[in-house]
């Protein structure tokens, strides 16, 4: 008996991680990754009282079923969950992707619903009731409804174009059609009617539109990458299932695991005619995929929608805001409290002002006996609508305006657009764009965001000579490279580029046997398929590295052609042979190699094998006289960061080979442990081996990725590469681009678990020493300063931070614990959680040290921990950019997400923040556009609180002149447009087009970018400098006027002295400082900029005469009553020079001040400004760094052995091959025209 509490949840014992493995997923248990899964073994037919127990033994951790055919089956009570209340529906979801917020119907309550969520607009919608109370107000209701219909019409109207967008992509997606059985025949069915259970017919080159079991033909698909997968059904649906009625009465029955996000794991069983067959992930095609390699195939629909493993690995949907807009709403909270302190400061002011003068003065008597506390209670909410500028309720929809035009720029960047594929940069969020201005970290993706995912055959080794150099015939050197003319080759690809005339030479005159027998086993030992169309050879490999091989082979004029199931034809020089295939050894992880046993039509049996040189060595005939040549060849290749590949034969007599074979086809047939058996017998056969030589292949990078990762590390930006690839695969690629040099020092998984094991420790004993001692350690992980890069597995990250996988609770009977035993577990977990945090806390310092981060064999969930992990310990801004569905994941945890528009499909773009076509793009938008966007950001914040100040607090310093009674200092037309018409279109342009430096500078000089991610230009420190500068504004706007007008007279013998034209003197005044002190702010000048400041000068003169006419206030004589003020006062000259004077007293001083910065302490930019010839000739431009330095044989990184997936050899040895024959898709359609019945070839 197991009681709960001898049950707890415990850490798996410790084991040495497997650097090859890709870690578990997190819907796993420790159960779920034993090997021997439930049910059936594959293809198997069993008894029925085998497929009851395997059945009940499947339906205990398989709760998904799903029945052929049949939609009444999943609408039973049993599959049924409560989703509110007693409402209940099926837990199958369906098929039809909804991304859109609003309808028709919800749009107008659901948007202002959000938009009152904002503090500011709520706070504006309480101020214009409160407006409507008349005991309150002393300012009219349509100064706050004007801007407050203003800014909700112009969000609203945004927010409607933006779920427009989004209405036509899910359309776009969910109408999309694939064939679907319907009423006993395939039809034409959109993809978000299709369900659990429909049967599907899917054709070459087409989308999977959802997670399907395979019933017809066997397929390749390109998932991930470019790489082929290769999918077969199983043997008894490919048998049965061939015309259209019989899927149609097909009514099998799968039960399988709930949906989860592994995406390369699947257990399940098909239940059909009392028998069972186990499913894998092998038979299953995943929602994303693209069918190739077959005209047509057929399969049964397991999940749909939300649950397919593709959007179980997209992760939430995040809310991404800015820093700057945190920090924006903190600063309108401290407005908030401000304007509260402010208010009921005067508040009480009034109340004594009443007390003392107010009750005593008998011409202020306004009919209303109320108390002094009271009426200053009530000019609390009074001072509360007066002050309500100081809350700019159009900064946000300004804010929002000048996001999105920023995104336009983005989008209309000629040099981030990608001609070969007619790909231009998106922003595809308008909330990000200051951002970019601030980021420290990237996270990227290596395949197809790195790299092209295009490997090209460079230089290759024969019997211990090199080749691959520019040489011309006699093998000298060529100054000037000339590439190969192949046209004497008619199987020659056309895109194939090679310099080494000397090898052609060779290879033609054929006198060397050892070049023979190279390119011979290129062109034989693999598993790539052919297909021909339009007369042309098509190679289809399970990994480019493959593919590259059998293409150099195919144009150094050995042609692979054809093959069947036991065959394989090439072309040799022009002449055509086959080969009896014996055997395949197909590739796996653990053996990195594979190999062929062929019979040549002399009887000869041979064995062709290539591997990683590590493998091979290992296994050569001690009589190898090439091979220190090849090694160094090998070393040589590896300092020019190519992926190598070693190649060798072996003659074998017919009768080692005849016992060999038996115990190879008893490994083959093998109910348990099949492939350790066969990896056995491979073994046996795999020994003395003659070396050939050796190939280096290039994994080319996209262009210009070097020289963006150097520009990006000279602007302070740190890039960790997070790739799905094996360890060695993604070194390599380190060392390509340069974020590896020869000159680091890398730590690998193992040195990192010491270190931070004898850091824990260190931590543990200071703690231990004093009750006091901080549990962080400030000294560093790596002393002095020589360059260090971090490697390391999805294994080992999962060792070092504590993510290891837990057992499964055995529970056969429940004590209760006492109070004591929940406090000690409760304790325990505590404990734990501490040390894991702590655990974590240490490795992102660790990370943190090293100049580049490489994390390899790590899944799309472990991508988006490491980005997780980053933001929570150091508080940074984080970038993910990449190309495929498993990084969507990443993308949407980081701060900002980038998609790269590669050949993986769309989903990393659909779920990004900004998308391009190639990696090098990212260095304008961050050092660019992001830059340029941070600094017109911070200045048009910083001057819109400044003069939104400027504005407001005249009102302060006016109540101690009016008795603290809450009434205006301006006309109340002149508060409704001050912020919507007289001062926000300057500052709008100034947050549009300003730049301090151009473009081509902020690329050449990146450590200009440093200001944003040290948040230098906006912070609270320059908050509360803005609020001074108002202040002070605001000071010398009201009294200097103040001064001019006491004791004055003026032309006409009248004193002016009265408060509409003091109003009037004081707001033109304004209206001049501010409009100037943009002018003084902007560094980038252009027409538009210098129209925009006067003009709104010239509108707020127009306006204001025509508001102050006697025409408009015979019109509306309540709304208008500062008739003819205007036109009298202005004509006054003391007045205009009172102007001048306040004008001249708020501006100079700044224009000292610039004067006195720019000359004493000039900023970065103002440096390379004014010597920026001098530095433009200094500045070093970027230089591939020769390798000087060869890396040991331990570190040779074999493309094909890291790199290749598991290869066709199943389906080449099934039969089930593309050359053979079978039946058109007319046939299935079950058409029974005879000519119509002819075997097609595919």
């Amino acid at each position: 008996m197991i009681s709960e509490r001898d049950s707890e949840t415990t850490f798996e014992e410790y084991s040495q991680p497997n650097d090859e493995v890709m870690p578990y997923s997190d819907d796993e248990t420790e159960e779920d990754l034993d090997p021997q899964q439930p049910g059936a073994k594959p293809g198997q037919a069993q008894s029925n009282r085998d497929t009851l127990e395997s059945r009940d033994t499947l339906r205990k951790d398989c709760s998904w079923q799903v029945k052929a055919n049949d939609q009444h089956f999943h609408q039973q009570p049993q599959f049924k969950r409560t989703t509110f209340l007693c409402f209940k529906r099926s837990k199958y979801k369906g098929n039809a992707i909804k991304t859109y917020k609003y309808n028709p119907v919800t749009f107008l309550p659901l948007n202002l619903f959000e938009q009152f969520k904002r503090a500011a607009n709520f706070y504006f919608l309480v101020l214009l009731i409160l407006q409507s109370i008349p005991q309150i107000t002393t300012l009219s209701w349509y100064t706050t409804l004007v801007p407050l219909l203003l800014v909700l019409g112009i969000t609203a109207v945004k927010d409607l174009v933006d779920d427009i967008a989004r209405h036509r992509m899910d359309n776009e997606v969910n109408n999309r059609r694939c064939e679907v059985i319907r009423d006993g025949r395939f039809k034409s069915t959109k993809w978000k009617d299709i369900k659990v259970g429909d049967i599907l017919r899917l054709k070459k080159n087409t989308f999977v539109p959802v997670m399907r079991k395979q019933q017809h033909t066997s397929i390749s698909l390109l998932l991930r990458e470019t790489n082929l997968k290769f999918k077969m059904a199983l043997e008894v649906t490919h048998r049965y299932l061939q015309e259209e009625g019989a899927m149609a009465n097909f009514d099998g029955l799968v039960e399988c695991e709930e949906p989860n996000n592994r995406l390369d794991k699947f257990a399940g069983t098909l239940f059909w005619r009392n028998t069972s067959y186990s499913l894998d992930a092998d038979k299953i095609l995943l929602r994303g995929c693209k069918i190739r390699n077959t005209d047509f195939c057929h399969g049964m629909v397991i999940f749909a929608g939300p649950d397919t493993k593709i959007m179980r690995n997209s992760g939430k949907t995040r809310f991404k805001r800015t820093k700057i807009d945190s920090l924006m709403n903190y600063m309108v909270y401290t407005i908030f409290i401000v304007l509260i302190l402010l208010s009921a400061g005067l508040a009480i002011g009034h109340t004594y002002w009443e007390q003392q003068v107010g009750n005593s003065s008998w011409y202020l008597y306004d009919a209303e006996d109320f108390s002094p506390p009271y009426r200053g209670f009530l000019n609390f909410w009074g001072y509360i609508i007066v002050l309500n500028t100081m809350v700019p309720i159009s900064l946000y929809v300004s804010v929002e305006v000048i996001r999105f035009v920023q995104s336009y720029f983005i989008n209309w960047d000629l040099q981030m657009y990608y001609p070969e594929k007619d790909t231009a940069a998106k922003a595809r969020t308008t909330t990000l764009n200051e951002q970019l201005g601030q980021i420290h970290y990237v996270f990227s993706d290596k395949t197809g965001t790195l790299t092209q995912n295009i490997m090209t055959f460079k230089k290759c080794c024969i019997n211990g000579q090199r080749y691959g150099d520019c040489r011309d015939g006699a093998g000298q050197l060529q100054s000037h490279p000339e590439q190969v003319d192949f046209s004497w080759n008619v199987y020659a690809d056309g895109k194939f580029s090679f310099c080494d005339h000397y090898l052609i030479e060779q290879i033609r005159a054929g006198k060397d046997p050892e070049i023979h027998k190279f390119f011979l086993l290129l062109a034989i030992c693999h598993t790539v398929m052919v297909d021909i169309s339009d007369g042309q050879l098509n190679y289809q490999a399970a990994s480019p590295d493959e593919g590259a091989l059998v293409t150099a082979a195919r144009n150094f004029g050995y042609v692979f052609l054809s093959r069947t199931q036991n065959t394989i034809t090439l072309s040799e020089m022009g002449t055509e042979r086959t080969y009896d295939v014996l055997a395949i050894l197909d590739f796996n992880s653990d053996r990195k190699r594979m190999s062929v046993i062929v019979r040549e039509s002399g009887g000869n049996i041979r064995l062709y094998c290539k591997g990683a040189d590590t493998v091979i060595y290992e296994r050569l005939h001690p009589r190898n006289p090439k091979r220190e040549a090849t090694e160094e060849a090998l070393d040589v290749f590896a300092s020019e960061t190519l992926r190598t590949l070693c190649l060798c034969y072996r003659d074998i007599d017919p009768e080692e080979f005849e016992a060999w074979n038996k115990k190879f086809l008893e490994a083959s047939v093998a109910t348990t442990n099949r492939d350790e058996a066969l990896d056995k017998v491979y073994e046996e056969i795999e020994q003395n081996l003659i070396l050939l030589g050796a190939t280096a292949i290039e994994d080319k990078l996209q262009d210009g990725v070097p020289e963006t990762i150097a520009r990006l590390a000279k602007a302070d930006i740190k890039i960790w590469v997070l790739t799905g690839d094996k360890k060695e695969t993604a070194e390599n690629i380190g060392f390509s681009c340069e974020l590896l040099t020869d000159e680091t020092t890398i730590c690998y998984g193992e040195d990192t678990s010491a270190l931070l094991q004898t850091r824990l420790e260190n931590q543990r004993n200071r703690a231990g020493s004093s009750a006091h001692a901080s549990q962080r350690m400030d000294e560093p992980f790596f002393q002095g300063s020589r360059d260090r890069a971090l490697i390391i597995t999805g294994s080992w990250l999962n060792e070092i931070l504590l993510e290891k996988k837990k057992k499964k609770k055995k529970l056969k009977l429940k004590f209760p614990r006492t109070a004591e035993e929940e406090k000690k577990q409760r304790e325990k977990r505590q404990r734990a959680e501490a040390y894991k945090e702590q655990q974590q806390q240490n490795f992102v310092d660790l990370a943190c040290e090293c100049k580049a981060v490489i994390c390899c064999r790590v899944t799309p969930k472990q991508k988006a921990m490491v980005v997780e992990l980053v933001k929570k310990y150091k508080k940074a801004i984080t970038l993910a950019i990449g190309d495929g569905a498993n990084d969507v994941n990443m993308i949407k945890t980081a701060h900002i997400g980038v998609g790269i528009s590669g050949q993986e499909g769309m989903q990393a773009v659909m779920s990004s923040d900004y998308s391009f076509g190639q990696f090098r793009y990212l260095q304008r938008l961050l050092l660019v556009h992001g830059r340029w966007s941070y600094i017109r950001m911070c200045k048009f914040l910083r001057y819109f609180f400044y003069k939104n100040f400027a504005f407001t607090l005249v009102h302060i310093w006016y109540s101690f002149f009016n008795g603290f009674s809450a009434q205006t200092a301006y006309e109340d037309w002149f508060i409704t447009l001050y912020n919507v018409l007289y001062s926000s279109l300057p500052v709008l342009l100034v947050g549009l087009l300003d730049q301090d430096v151009s473009d081509k500078l902020s690329l050449r000089f990146p450590r200009l970018y440093v200001l944003g991610q040290k948040d230098l230009l906006f912070n609270y420190k320059k908050f509360f400098l803005s609020l001074l500068h108002g202040a002070v504004t605001s000071l010398i706007i009201f009294f200097i006027p103040y001064g001019a007008y006491l004791k004055t007279m003026g032309q006409d013998g009248e004193a002016p002295s009265d408060y509409q034209s003091f109003a009037v003197t004081a707001a033109s005044s304004l209206i001049f400082v501010v409009n100037f002190q943009i002018g003084l702010d902007t560094s980038y000048w252009t027409f538009v900029n210098a129209f925009s400041v006067f003009g709104s000068i010239a509108l707020y003169f127009g306006i204001t005469f025509d508001f102050h006419s006697a025409g408009i206030h015979v019109l509306f004589p309540s709304g208008f009553q500062f008739t003819g003020t205007a036109p009298n006062a202005l004509r006054q000259p003391h007045l205009w020079l009172t102007m001048i004077l306040s004008i001249a007293i708020c501006l100079l001083p700044i224009v000292a001040q610039r004067f006195l910065a720019m000359t004493i302490w000039p900023s970065e930019s103002d440096r390379i400004l004014r010597h920026r010839r001098q530095l433009a000739a200094a500045e070093q431009q970027w230089k591939r760094r020769p390798s000087t330095f060869q890396r040991e044989v331990s570190a040779r990184r074999s493309a094909y052995a890291f790199s290749h997936q598991r290869g066709y050899a199943d389906l080449i040895a099934s039969g089930r091959s593309i050359r053979k024959k079978r039946a058109p898709l007319d046939a299935v359609l079950g058409t029974g025209v005879p000519g119509l019945r002819a075997a097609r070839t595919h």
